[in-house]
């Protein structure tokens, strides 16, 4: 498929696209790839301050329909329930790693870039 088919509202890679750009899914899927094993549900929440525990409910099923994160149900009171990076969502997991690692090494330069932008005259009227 040509990379510029994307850009069409009627591309379905969009809606892959759609749901990788979201941040809890990003976030949710790199927690999942650097823990060693399955997680609980309150275990990611406490891991991604923030979140509500609404958004992290939407965010796995969303994860879990497309594939990327896979949900264990165990059967004991109350029910324990985890949830695992899938093979595909560890692919997507280690771009979102590379990703976040470039945010942290660029950090510094991106808010200084803001603060001059946000601190810079504001321009009079073009004639």
């Amino acid at each position: 498929m040509d990379t510029v088919q994307s850009y069409l509202k009627a591309c379905p890679a969009r809606t892959v696209l759609d749901t990788l750009a979201n941040k809890w899914n990003l976030l949710v899927l790199s927690s999942l790839r650097r823990h060693d094993g399955p997680m609980r549900f309150n275990e990611l929440r406490r891991l991604l301050e923030g979140i509500t525990q609404k958004s992290l409910t939407q965010t796995l099923r969303v994860l879990e329909r497309d594939g990327l994160v896979d949900r264990a149900v165990y059967p004991t009171v109350p029910p324990r329930v985890e949830y695992a990076v899938t093979d595909l969502g560890a692919q997507v997991g280690d771009m979102f790693s590379i990703l976040g690692d470039w945010a942290q090494e660029h950090v510094d330069e991106i808010l200084a870039a803001r603060e001059a932008f946000d601190n810079r005259p504001t321009p009079g009227p073009v004639r």
